[in-house]
């Protein structure tokens, strides 16, 4: 802890300037870093091309790009844009397009077949029914499919 002139009664006042002797180094390096940092450096006379002979470098001079016809102008550039947007959207919306016909036949061709199922599945439902019920449907069954006879028949074959 610092003293305090309470300390020291016989001392004079005078006025308070004292600083620790690190803090004053540490802030003056800190000021002096500070200010070195953003000064601005003379610019150096190196051989660095100027953006303006660069291109000419690549493009070549303004006598030279009229004489080959100029550059091309900004709204060609932008028309090729556009142009091309709209080819890439006018294929996917054709492909899109081509896709859902395709799928709109397959499931028709889809829904047929399972009405053509359920007519078949309906029919043969009726036909179990009647050859648990009806004895006329069971005796034309038995005799059809497995060859049976009443006891009282006989049979001629025929060829």
């Amino acid at each position: 802890m610092g003293l305090l002139r309470r300390d020291f009664p016989n001392q004079r006042k005078r006025p308070r300037t004292w600083r620790c002797y690190v803090s004053r180094v540490a802030n003056s390096y800190w000021v002096d870093e500070r200010i070195r940092s953003q000064r601005v450096l003379p610019r150096a006379n190196t051989s660095l091309a100027t953006v303006q002979e660069i291109s000419i470098d690549i493009l070549g001079s303004r006598a030279e790009v009229r004489r080959r016809g100029g550059l091309i102008p900004s709204w060609v550039v932008f028309s090729m844009v556009i142009l091309a947007i709209a080819s890439v959207c006018a294929t996917v919306n054709m492909r899109t397009r081509a896709k859902a016909q395709t799928a709109a036949v397959q499931l028709s061709s889809i829904e047929s077949d399972v009405k053509s199922l359920r007519a078949v599945n309906h029919l043969l439902k009726a036909q179990v029914q009647k050859l648990k019920t009806d004895p006329r449907t069971i005796e034309l069954a038995a005799r059809s499919r497995l060859n049976m006879v009443r006891s009282n028949e006989y049979v001629v074959p025929v060829e």
